[in-house]
């Protein structure tokens, strides 16, 4: 089971811009495949995946340039880590790095090379004692930022509320899947990436089309994300579930 390191939970209220937004973001059926080209209105390429990649499962005496090695075939790219700078260790600690590339187009090249089971994508790296170890590779979706599940509301700041702790590889569509299972009233839900490389910053937002879902969320104080691949990913350190605090601001 590959883990992602789980940063310490900062909570506060996000605010969107009033507006609507456009309903064919919240049809799951309009969202690319893995290996569908995206197309602009010109006919030029357009960036699908953030150029940060998740690789999990290393072997554990695989270091840093070996990595590189292994990668560098699809583009330029530094390897990282939470903590590398301070531990000013060659090997990943926990046995997952990620990809830094140049060019975004590297991604799709790396993902061409993975073979898919079970909707998951791994691909095969060696190290000096093992041979041809299948590792995951877990790109990020730009299109899984956001989704709208109602675009006939629009958003009002003053029932948005900022989740915090979220698993990264959560996707907005399952954000607000689980935040209306729970509360109802779920119009939109975003997850906070990083402006250079877009990739999920371990936090979401959430806005509810009325006040009685809004306050039901905010007095919980915490849910449980559960869900799919999600609940398993976290189950080792938290016992089969996660918390996510939620603080609000009224206005």
């Amino acid at each position: 089971m590959f883990i992602e390191h789980l940063y310490h939970i900062r909570v506060r209220v996000d605010v969107i811009r009033d507006g609507f937004l456009d309903d064919g973001h919240g049809d799951p059926s309009l969202t690319p495949g893995l290996n569908s080209p995206t197309r602009g209105q010109n006919g030029e390429r357009m960036e699908r995946y953030s150029r940060k990649v998740f690789v999990g499962g290393l072997p554990p005496d695989i270091d840093e340039d070996e990595i590189t090695n292994s990668f560098r075939r699809y583009g330029h790219l530094v390897v990282d880590w939470p903590h590398k700078a301070e531990s000013k260790s060659y090997f990943p600690p926990k046995g997952y790095a990620f990809l830094l590339f140049q060019e975004e187009s590297s991604v799709q090249a790396l993902i061409d090379a993975c073979i898919e089971e079970d909707g998951k994508l791994y691909l095969c790296v060696s190290s000096p004692t093992i041979k041809d170890k299948p590792v995951q590779i877990r790109p990020w979706n730009l299109s899984d930022s956001d989704f709208v599940m109602d675009g006939s509301q629009p958003l009002d700041p003053r029932k948005t509320i900022f989740v915090g702790g979220v698993p990264r590889p959560l996707r907005a569509v399952e954000l607000a899947m689980i935040m209306d299972r729970l509360y109802g009233g779920v119009c939109y839900a975003g997850i906070d990436t990083d402006p250079e490389l877009k990739y999920p910053k371990g936090a979401g937002r959430v806005a509810f089309s009325n006040q009685q879902s809004y306050i039901a969320a905010i007095s919980a104080r915490f849910v449980q994300l559960q869900h799919n691949d999600i609940d398993k990913r976290v189950s080792e350190f938290l016992g089969r579930f996660f918390l996510a605090f939620l603080l609000f601001c009224l206005p």
